[in-house]
């Protein structure tokens, strides 16, 4: 069942197991009105375990030498794509306001075609490859069902959305992403952020997090900034409940937004540094699901969507066309690095 918690900006806990009928239209409420939703990691989720062991590997990674994940950074991509190590400095997700790039590093892994790769990997983790590959499909598996759920509250052929992902059909701009952001003594506040402000690029992004480690923050309405919770459920009582499962954070992007004529949100966050006197390292792992490449952005054949359409009168066209995917990414991706 949905539950709203005691948190500042309110965002639903939301159960997509059989036993919850109301999961499509709660799942809808909190798209429409937040943006963003929590979806409690039961047997429709993802496997702890395999969540676990990919922070591990993620620490791993992010403690290598830097020469080694050199050799397979971002810029060295002779493919053009959106993978590959981002060494800190490289990325500025607020590129109109911020003085300084993101205090973070991070390590993007494409979808894996035919069993494999597209890109090489860091030496380190080689080994596991296979575990990586594995994650990404129960992150893909995952996000079809939301799209399922979406589908069936706002009308449409339950096929929609799932058929517009479908890895089977060709390439999207889908990735893997391991996130670190290192501890920093002396913080310009103002200036100095883990990650700037953005909305996401793709579909949906799905997000794990580890206990004790703050820092996310959504842009409400009023334009103020409210903290989102690790554990959402740990403020019913101040404490983390233990033996359970953090629910997953997923969050809708542009791409979705723009399919549904602004009638799903893709609500602007950002990361910063914690102002408690507990000061770490952070990680994350975010997998940001998007459409294949070739996918138009023609409006979500809705009755909502239409009428949401005509009261904000709100196009998603630009000068009169309609993006692919491929297009709306190219575009937010020269935008955000520093490198091209």
């Amino acid at each position: 069942m949905s539950s709203l918690l005691n948190t500042e900006i309110g965002i639903p806990v939301i159960d997509l197991g059989p036993g919850n009928r109301d999961a499509p239209s709660q799942l809808l409420d909190a798209a429409t009105n937040y943006g963003f939703v929590f979806i409690e990691n039961n047997d429709s989720g993802v496997p702890t375990q395999d969540i676990s062991d990919l922070f591990d590997l993620s620490k791993t990674l992010f403690a290598a030498p830097v020469e080694e994940k050199q050799k397979v950074s971002i810029g060295s991509n002779q493919a053009g794509k959106n993978h590959g190590w981002l060494s800190r400095g490289i990325e500025k997700l607020d590129p109109a306001t911020q003085q300084r790039a993101d205090v973070k590093e991070a390590l993007n892994i494409g979808e894996h075609q035919n069993g494999e790769l597209q890109q090489p990997m860091p030496q380190i983790l080689e080994p596991h490859i296979g575990d990586i590959k594995h994650f990404q499909d129960s992150c893909h598996e995952f996000c079809q069902r939301i799209f399922e759920h979406l589908a069936a509250a706002l009308d449409i052929e339950s096929g929609w959305f799932t058929s517009r992902h479908n890895r089977t059909k060709g390439p999207s701009g889908t990735v893997l992403r391991l996130l670190y952001y290192p501890h920093v003594d002396d913080v310009e506040d103002g200036v100095d952020l883990r990650a700037g402000a953005h909305s996401d690029f793709g579909s949906i992004t799905v997000l794990f997090q580890l206990p004790g480690q703050p820092g996310l923050e959504i842009k409400t309405p009023s334009g103020k900034w409210a903290a989102v919770p690790v554990d959402p459920h740990s403020n019913m009582n101040g404490d983390a409940q233990t033996n359970r499962a953090l629910p997953i954070l997923v969050n809708i992007g542009d791409l979705l937004e723009d399919w549904t004529g602004g009638l799903l949100k893709s609500t602007v966050h950002r990361v910063i540094f914690p102002q408690s006197e507990e000061k770490s390292d952070r990680y994350s792992i975010a997998y940001f699901c998007h459409p294949l490449d070739d996918a138009e952005l023609a409006p979500v054949p809705s009755k909502a969507v239409q009428e949401h359409a005509t009261r904000t009168g709100k196009s998603n066209t630009r000068d009169g066309k309609v993006l692919t995917a491929k297009d709306h990414l190219m575009e937010r991706l020269e935008a955000t690095y520093s490198i091209k």
